[in-house]
Parts: C-alpha cells; sequence; structure tokens
C-alpha cells in the first residue's frame, strides 16, 4: 500500500489534484496530452508501480486513467493543489458529486473551541 509516488523528483500522493503530462503519437506527430485530475489510487511496487487520476468532465461524467509511473509516455506530473485525505484509496468519491469532493479534499483547519473574547464597550 503506497500513500505516494515520485515521478521525476516531484512527489504527490492520495488527495492531490495533479496534472499529467503524457505523450500521444498520432501518424507521424507526437503532441502532449494533459490529463488534470485527483489521485485516488496509488499502488504497485517498483517498477510496477501506477497511479489512477480521476476527473469530473462535461456533463459531470467522471473519467479515470491509470497511468503507470515509469512509463516513458508520461512526461512529467505537476502538483496543482495538495490534499488532506485519511485513506490510502478514495475509491468511495466515485459516487460523489463534486461539490461534495470539493469538501472531501479541500485543507481543513481546525477551529479553536474556547469562546470569543467579548469586545469592550466604550462610554
Amino acid at each position: 500500500m503506497a500513500l505516494f509516488a515520485v515521478h521525476n523528483g516531484n512527489q504527490f500522493s492520495i488527495g492531490d489534484l495533479v496534472r499529467v503530462y503524457q505523450k500521444i503519437h498520432e501518424d507521424q506527430k507526437i503532441r502532449t496530452q494533459i490529463f488534470e485530475g485527483t489521485v485516488i489510487a496509488v499502488r504497485g511496487e517498483g517498477q510496477n508501480k501506477s497511479f489512477v487520476v480521476r476527473r469530473i468532465g462535461a456533463g459531470g461524467i467522471g473519467a479515470e486513467r491509470i497511468f503507470p509511473l515509469f512509463s516513458p509516455l508520461v512526461e512529467r506530473v505537476e502538483v496543482r493543489a495538495k490534499g488532506k485525505v485519511r485513506r490510502s484509496k478514495l475509491y468511495y468519491i466515485r459516487e460523489k458529486t463534486s461539490s461534495e469532493l470539493a469538501d472531501i479534499t479541500k485543507k481543513t483547519h481546525r477551529q479553536s473551541k474556547s469562546k470569543p473574547k467579548a469586545k469592550s464597550k466604550k462610554k
């Protein structure tokens, strides 16, 4: 069970919003295609390590892609935002809507439970 992965010196973990740059061969040309989404799983060991990225496309349709970490077709992985999650696999977000997903992956700050200080009134 992997909690993070490293690709060309860039470390990313589960719940991060990443941009994956992938080489696509079309006829005689090679172009770069970008797939941006949330990392929902990292699996494998050593050279067999791979990660799953999920994004919400047009019309609310979810799309997932599995990328081998050491594939020569993956140019780079860019971390756009860090997520704070407490699971190693986020398969449960497949049933969530995009607004619920934003609540899950955003960073939360603890609020102090102390009462706010009363303002003194000047007369």
